[in-house]
């Protein structure tokens, strides 16, 4: 028997598959909820895996029935940003709307602990280089503000119901398992990190640098990256805090360090050996030169030390993934 049972929501997908590992690892008893339309069932490493959107109450609620949920850990949610400026009425849908069905179904059975997934992406454009949790939220996208409306409904949650949360807000997640088993997929890819890398297997013909005329120390765009398996325990953190009767709170996690776009690239070439075409064009709009997490709070209060998120670790394990897995989950 585990320490006790956490759903988890969306546990097929990149950050949420890393964190569902980590869960067992640590002994936990696990049910993964995932639709599947966006995760793989082939990056679930154990639990019990149930195929179920969070829209559809009646099963969600079943699932509640049938198993002795203590705790949930939330993923599921649709997560690009052009994809929600083209279609907000779907992320608004399934972000809020799923999320809704899923803290009632989480009242209706007496649990009241929840660690949601949020996204720095609530601030907005940023008004200064390095952000802190004070930072105005002014969110430049629907997607954004789904993560930030729920936010703000948790808020209300646990004053009116007594449902304790942890919103951890991201800022760029990267690299792969280090034991090399799972790792980042998605179709489209946009992240910067695999994108280098897919060039450098030639899978893509060349990797764009969207603008080269920033105030930065090279001219491109600095990001801060986090290990996806330090995101990981970044979550069972922030399970144990609410266990530990702490109340709702919120927290960025980065690296408080940030590297630039041609960083990346000399290091996507020096670990896989490989030369590649670079490609400079226009800046994007609304692309900050800096983008830095004061995560302070997160080790303070959480008490979690990031282990893996020096970009060497992170380009590191993301090419082992990449170079077993060229095609992702797919075997062609």
């Amino acid at each position: 028997m585990g320490k006790y049972c956490i759903l988890v929501t969306g546990g097929a997908g990149y950050i949420g598959s890393h964190t569902v590992k980590e869960l067992l690892k640590q002994g936990y008893e696990l049910v993964v909820v995932d639709s599947l339309e966006n995760g793989f069932e082939n990056a679930v490493v154990g639990g019990k895996l149930v195929k179920c959107d969070l829209r559809d109450k009646e099963q969600l609620n079943q699932i509640f029935a049938e198993n002795k949920i203590d705790g949930v850990v939330h993923f599921a949610a649709y997560a690009s940003v052009p994809d929600s400026v083209e279609n907000p009425a779907k992320y608004f849908d399934n972000n809020i709307t799923g999320g809704m069905n899923l803290l009632e179904a989480m009242r209706g059975n007496g649990v009241r602990r929840i660690v949601f997934s949020s996204s720095a992406s609530v601030y907005g454009e940023p008004q200064s280089e390095v952000t802190n949790e004070d930072h105005p939220k002014s969110p430049t996208n629907p997607y954004g503000l789904t993560k930030w409306q729920f936010e703000q409904i948790l808020g209300a949650y646990d004053r009116a119901y007594g449902i304790k949360s942890v919103s951890l807000r991201y800022f760029c997640a990267s690299g792969a398992d280090p034991d090399g088993k799972i790792g980042e997929n998605h179709d489209p890819e946009t992240h910067v990190i695999p994108l280098a890398i897919l060039t450098a297997l030639g899978k893509r013909e060349a990797f764009k640098i969207f603008g080269d005329d920033y105030p930065t120390p090279d001219g491109t765009g600095i990001r801060d990256f986090i290990h996806v398996s330090d995101l990981a325990g970044i979550h069972v953190a922030a399970l144990k805090y609410l266990d530990n009767g702490c109340g709702t709170d919120y927290f960025n996690c980065g690296n408080k360090k940030g590297y630039s776009v041609k960083e990346i690239i000399e290091w996507v070439k020096k670990i896989s050996g490989k030369e590649f075409k670079v490609i400079v064009e226009g800046r994007r709009p609304g692309d900050p030169a800096r983008l830095i997490a004061d995560s302070s709070k997160m080790s303070d209060v959480l008490g979690y030390k990031n282990q893996y998120s020096d970009l060497k670790t992170i380009i590191e394990t993301a090419w082992e993934w990449y170079k077993k897995h060229p095609n992702g989950y797919k075997e062609k």
